[in-house]
This record gives structure tokens, sequence and C-alpha cells, in this order.
């Protein structure tokens, strides 16, 4: 597979207080990874790093080149993010909030070419919101917003997404749609795709490889069987944990231990 993403080393600290440390990651096309970690672990940080809005040590790539050559507008094409608390003018409506998503395209005066409008009405069928299209933002519940922050970052057509916590606020059905559609992307378009997830079951169903952050290090990395380790979690998270095990090409359900 085609490798989108390498970062070696990366370090971040802020002030006197280290995030990250010796952290390295790659993305190839086609692969969803998801990364895990309890609160103050690193994940924000790392996706912020990966993109060039913290600066810290080490090298990062993108499509082999480094990511302080890339014009942002260039970069832009190639690479959505979708952060924890996505910033959003309430009186925007979902179609406004989708077209932001072609920035990166448009052409002089910001004006739209039929692409654009195309590209935006397929979204809004993929992600069932051509019904809010006409709605403001401050209209929508939490989840409806977040499905429409997703479909500003597939307005992009990304060889890659960034997405940090995107079920934020989505009830368990479309939790596994949103990761289901996203799963389905990388296999299609060869998208590659790195997600932060609190949710460990959810993202070891339906990701190719788990990548466990503690205290801004890469605590391990590789199949869910591997990195879903009741002894490895305990410590991560700080408290006991058990594995239940659903046999061969299933990945392991981990629970705490109450």
């Amino acid at each position: 597979m085609e490798k989108l993403l390498k970062a070696d080393n990366l370090a971040f600290a802020y002030g006197d207080h280290p995030v990250l440390r010796d952290v390295s990651v790659t993305l190839a096309a086609g692969e969803v990874a998801g990364l895990l970690g309890p609160n103050g672990s690193g994940k924000s940080t790392l996706i912020r790093c990966l993109l060039g809005q913290l600066e810290g040590s080490g090298v990062v790539e993108w499509e082999g080149q480094p990511l302080r050559s890339w014009r942002r507008r260039d970069l832009a094409r190639r690479v959505a993010y979708l952060p924890q608390s996505p910033v959003y003018e309430s009186d925007l409506t979902v179609l406004d909030v989708l077209r932001l998503g072609r920035a990166p395209y448009w052409g002089a005066f910001g004006l739209e070419a039929q692409r654009d409008v195309q590209v935006v009405e397929e979204v809004a069928q993929l992600l069932e919101l051509r019904s809010l299209l006409a709605r403001r933002m401050d209209e929508l519940s939490g989840g409806q917003r977040q499905r429409v922050f997703v479909g500003r970052c597939l307005v992009q057509e990304p060889k890659a997404m960034l997405l940090d916590e995107p079920a934020t606020h989505l009830d368990l059905r479309h939790q596994v749609e949103l990761l289901q559609l996203l799963r389905r992307l990388a296999r299609e378009r060869s998208v590659g795709v790195l997600l932060a997830s609190h949710d460990l079951n959810v993202a070891a169903s339906l990701t190719d490889r788990l990548i466990l952050l503690d205290q801004g290090t890469v605590a391990a990395e590789g199949a869910a069987d591997r990195v879903l380790d009741p002894d490895l979690l305990a410590r991560v998270y700080g408290l006991p944990m058990q594995r239940l095990d659903r046999g061969p090409g299933q990945p392991p359900v981990v629970l705490p231990k109450v």
C-alpha cells in the first residue's frame, strides 16, 4: 500500500511539560488506524503535530515530502482534519458548512465549480444530511452537527483523514455507521484514516490497526488482539481490565473488571 504519512521521533512539550516523546507513526492509503489512550495521553497533540499546527522536534512527511515543504492549500486538498471540538458560526446553514470543505479547490473570488456542487450533494446523500441542508447549525442536535463536520471533511475529497473523536455526540447506531463508512471509503477510494477514539471495542472492531498512547509514548501498536492486553490496558488506564476472546478472525472485547 502507498504510504501517505511517515512521522519519526516526534516530541512536543507545552513549556516544561512534555506531551509527546519519541513517537513514530505511519499511515497507508486504504488503511484505518485507531489512536487510543486515556485523556492526557497525547492523542490530540499528536494529530496537531502531524498537521503542522503544533511544531515540536522530529520528522513528519506526507507523500514523501517534508511537512514544511507543503503549501497549506495543497495539503488541505490531501488531508482533512476534524478537531475534537469543531468551531462553527451558529447562523451558517448545513449547506454553508459543507461548501466550506471545498474551499481548497475554489478558483478566484471563491467561485464554485460544478464539481464542488456535485461533491457536496454526494456527501449530503451519503451522510443522510439532505433534509438538513437548509437548517442552521444552532438548530441541530450535537449528533447532527458532528455528522455535518465529518461531511465537511469528506467533501475535501482527501487522501487522508485525521479525526479526533469523530463519534462524539453520536448514538451507537450512528457511531457504527460512521466508522463503517470510513472503512468503506478507505477500501473503495484508498483513503487513509487515522482516528482518535475512547471506545476501545468499537475502534478494535472497525479499524485495521491500533496505536495505544501512554503519557506521550507509544505503549503498543498492531492488531487488536495484541494491543488489547488486559495487563497493558490496566497499566495505561489505571484500572483492572478483563478480556473476552471471540474466536478466530474476531477482535477481543475488553471491559473494566468491577
